[in-house]
């Protein structure tokens, strides 16, 4: 009950006063540091990244799927540093529902990294200074690879305009109190790569994440990224570097960061199918992931969600990524999960509730997948299709309408 009073108190707080745009670009523009001497930019991120309490294990940023809720749930399990999901530097700044949906946050949820997408130094500057106060840092999201990216201009698709990149980071660290930190792709090559990441140190990111595959490379399952890659740039640099890439468990990390000599790891997908990874049980004996774990993560997390609510779509997500291996036997469940449009949290607890009866029932602690025929198959690839393509073109039209309204702005 405390949390969800803190929740709500935070979410008062998110409610900035609404400036003309051209009114708050004048006043952006006014803010402006020095730049650090190069060695007192090394110590600074340092003493940052000691202040969090050199956090080695992260979570990484995740559309839709690192909100509140989850990140507590990795948290009780081990992860000592988290980034919020990317978020969308203009409808941030310039939309109060978008904000109110999308970030939450309370006092327990630290270290905390809030990471936004943008193309423009000066609105990155203003959603920056909004979650200022709530959080350790802001961070760049450089190597989002996905379409919607492409379209938007941002993510690794600004890997084509490194002196945008430059500006952007050097807006932010000259018009914020808290450090910048970058998250980055690879190059094809290791020498433009390298020259990326020094331009970004130069530009005074404070500390660097480095997903080890190229932007092409968007599927984890099938590209291994390239640790090689990781460890050159850990060697060019004098800030904390962050791994990302092939963190399937916690042997993996621990040989990720022997390897490379990365500061720290950060893991995605895998995080997402077993938010208890980086808990050290995990290496203990018994202590491996089970089928059995499944269920009772998710009501943990169902748990989270009650004391931190959040848009139920995030639910959904991770109802599919925690509940996948039994939902591929229980197919009646996951059709009518996928298909509802009126969720409520209660229902998420009477399908889980369904699903743990069936597994009591069958006398197994492992799932049978049913056998999925073509169609079905198909019909849900569509789904997950047209789904994409609906929150593109949600995205878009919020852009737009914000396009419109600022153009009526200007001819009054």
């Amino acid at each position: 009950m405390v949390a969800v009073e803190r929740c709500s108190s935070f979410r008062r707080v998110m409610r900035p006063t609404v400036f003309a745009r051209t009114a708050c670009r004048m006043t952006l523009n006014r803010t402006h540091a020095p730049p650090l001497h190069s060695r007192e930019h090394t110590d600074r991120a340092w003493e940052f990244f000691t202040r969090m309490g050199s956090p080695k294990l992260w979570v990484a940023p995740m559309v839709d799927a690192s909100e509140l809720p989850f990140r507590m749930l990795c948290r009780r399990y081990g992860a000592t540093g988290a980034y919020t999901p990317m978020q969308h530097a203009r409808l941030f700044y310039e939309t109060e529902k978008y904000r109110v949906e999308n970030f939450t946050t309370c006092p327990e949820d630290r270290p905390l990294l809030v990471q936004f997408c943008a193309n423009d130094p000066e609105i990155l500057l203003g959603a920056a200074k909004i979650v200022e106060p709530y959080c350790d840092g802001i961070d760049l999201n450089l190597g989002c690879p996905q379409r919607i990216a492409k379209r938007g201009r941002y993510g690794a698709y600004l890997m084509d305009d490194l002196p945008l990149i430059e500006n952007l980071v050097k807006t932010l660290v000259a018009g914020v109190s808290i450090p910048v930190t970058c998250k980055i792709r690879m190059f094809e090559e290791l020498e433009p790569t390298l020259e990326y990441a020094r331009m970004l140190e130069r530009a005074q990111c404070s500390m660097l994440g480095v997903h080890a595959r190229t932007r092409d490379k968007k599927d984890s399952v099938t590209s291994r990224a390239d640790w090689d890659v990781i460890k050159a740039v850990k060697e060019a640099l004098s800030i904390p570097v962050l791994a990302n890439g092939n963190i399937r468990d916690l042997k993996d990390v621990h040989a990720c960061m022997e390897y490379t000599g990365a500061d720290g790891v950060m893991s995605a997908v895998s995080l997402l199918e077993d938010p208890a990874l980086f808990s050290q049980g995990r290496l203990e004996e018994g202590g491996e992931k089970t089928y059995m774990d499944e269920c009772r993560l998710f009501r943990e997390y169902l748990e989270l969600v009650t004391a931190y609510p959040v848009n139920l779509g995030f639910v959904k997500g991770h109802a599919f990524r925690l509940l996948g291996n039994w939902l591929a036997e229980f197919t009646d469940i996951r059709m009518e999960l996928n298909r509802d449009r009126k969720l409520t949290l209660e229902k998420f607890y009477t399908w889980l509730e369904e699903i743990e009866r069936r597994i009591e029932a069958s006398g197994r602690d492992y799932p049978q997948p049913a056998a999925r025929n073509q169609a079905d198959v198909a019909r849900e690839r569509q789904e997950r299709k047209l789904a994409a393509i609906e929150a593109q073109k949600k995205e878009e039209d919020a852009v737009a309408e914000l396009s419109e309204i600022g153009l009526s702005e200007m001819s009054l």
